[in-house]
């Protein structure tokens, strides 16, 4: 017989205050043209990184690949602190503008596009599952 420690797991803790900072931070917004909370697509994107092997980093930044794109650049500052260099400069790379307005969305969307020829493969990763 093991014996097994009643200690709680350290695993995925940081994955957890992610979720929560997501929540908090997209709690109002919704899906163009729906009712569907936004909090859907963010835990959908981290649970696909997860399902593709991707690790604990990785699922972060799919749930917080948007924080800078729609709730404005200084997120970025914040999600360094609060998650990482790492997760940040993933989150950066999946950010296609950070200006308000956005620029055109066809072009916006271009450049992006060329842009993720010069990314590593754990921002291909979260991409891709976006």
């Amino acid at each position: 017989m093991t014996t097994e420690t009643t200690e709680p797991s350290l695993r995925w803790t940081r994955l957890a205050e992610a979720a929560a900072f997501a929540f908090a931070l997209h709690a109002d917004q919704r899906r163009k043209g729906t009712t569907i909370p936004y909090i859907a697509h963010l835990m959908s994107v981290a649970a696909l990184v997860l399902e593709h092997g991707g690790d604990e980093e990785q699922a972060i930044a799919g749930l917080l690949h948007d924080a800078i794109e729609d709730m404005g650049a200084e997120q970025e500052d914040i999600i360094k602190k609060r998650f990482g260099l790492g997760v940040a400069a993933i989150v950066r790379a999946c950010t296609d503008a950070d200006a308000i307005p956005k620029p055109p969305s066809r072009e916006r969307k271009r450049q992006y596009i060329e842009h993720l020829e010069q990314v590593g493969d754990d921002v291909l990763l979260v991409s891709a599952c976006d």
